[in-house]
């Protein structure tokens, strides 16, 4: 079916384009041209579809704790209320059985023909106690071979990223990870200066969540943050609701590390039952007293970035959209408008509000 849609203006990820026509057909953008513009018809503002590399769970049903499909699909639909075509469903610290689980969600909901789904994120255990933040001390602990070698080949194809603290996972362990194209992300990590400067320099190209739960910038201690900030082409994803990272410090990361930076939402959603019990406190969620995850939603995210730290749109776009697409190296996620490539538009108004989503 062939579909055209005129635009007042577009971003492509790249450029800025005024009173175009993007032409789509079979989900895959056939042409962007000026001819046939219907200024009467135009969408306001188009940019491309946001991806999320980390969100937990939506409308009342965390995925630890309800590892199904139908949670899956409640996640998506809440991606695609804020701006989000391609999502990684994300669980917290757990025992390998609700992993299992989890990883068994995921097939389901891909084998029904679900769409958007990236693959799991799978954020601990493997990671490092001092760090632990909302994570559940007594459910930590560090992997053997044997355990990791379980869960990829029960979840190949399906498990696209595990966070871990790098300093307490054997190498040949988060070699074997990567092997199996699976990334490996470094937080909740307590490694100094050295040892992180050390794992960036050796195969592990991006952090999770910079600042939260990782060794501090320190004048004598440079630690994690500090070997993110000096180094050429780490990149660390960042949760900018202004209550997990100050929009001041926001601002200073994104001056020092450019391109290098991109947003997640870390959005959870309320849930009375299981290990991690989120309770909705104002605009972000704690567990326990400890803050646990953040109520945004990555449209939201682009616009504080506007908004409280001061980015031009297109650079507040691509960090939800461009750069995580890079993190994943997927020849199927750009986070860009191109000919050939997939339809995935986010339709904005003049006040950077949702009117629809277009997806392929």
């Amino acid at each position: 079916m062939h579909t055209s849609l005129s635009v007042k203006k577009l971003f492509t990820g790249s450029q800025w384009l005024s009173e175009m026509v993007i032409s789509f057909e079979n989900e895959k953008i056939v042409s962007i041209a000026k001819e046939g513009y219907d200024a009467n018809n135009a969408m306001p503002l188009v940019v491309p579809a946001l991806i999320d590399l980390q969100i937990y769970g939506a409308e009342n049903k965390l995925l630890s704790e309800y590892p199904e499909a139908a949670t899956i699909e409640k996640i998506y639909r809440y991606s695609l209320a804020g701006g989000v075509a391609y999502f990684q469903p994300t669980i917290a610290s757990q025992n390998n059985e609700i992993i299992f689980k989890a990883i068994d969600a995921v097939k389901e909901y891909t084998i029904k023909g679900g769409k958007g789904c990236i693959g799991l994120h799978i954020e601990g255990p493997w990671i490092n106690i001092a760090k632990k933040g909302a994570h559940l001390g007594s459910i930590i602990n560090t992997p053997t071979t044997k355990e990791v070698e379980d869960i990829i080949a029960y979840g190949k194809g399906y498990v696209s990223m595990i966070t871990l603290a790098p300093e307490l996972v054997d190498k040949n362990i988060i070699d074997l990870i990567q092997q199996n194209d699976i990334v490996v992300s470094a937080g909740h990590t307590d490694a100094s200066y050295e040892l992180a400067t050390n794992f960036l320099n050796n195969g592990i190209t991006v952090a999770t969540h910079l600042y939260n739960a990782m060794s501090a910038l320190q004048h004598r201690a440079p630690g994690m943050v500090g070997a993110l900030f000096n180094h050429k082409t780490a990149r660390c994803s960042l949760v900018s609701d202004g209550y997990h990272v100050d929009f001041a410090a926001i601002k200073i990361a994104k001056n020092i590390m450019g391109e290098r930076l991109f947003c997640i939402t870390d959005a959870v959603t309320t849930t009375k039952t299981g290990i991690y019990p989120h309770q909705l406190v104002g605009d972000k969620y704690e567990s326990n007293g400890v803050l646990s995850g953040s109520a945004l939603t990555q449209l939201k995210s682009v616009n504080n970035l506007v908004n409280e730290v001061g980015l031009d749109l297109g650079e507040a776009i691509r960090m939800c959209s461009v750069y995580p697409a890079q993190v994943m190296q997927n020849k199927d996620l750009v986070g860009t408008i191109e000919i050939g490539g997939k339809a995935d538009l986010l339709c904005l108004n003049d006040d950077r509000e949702l009117i629809k989503m277009i997806v392929a």
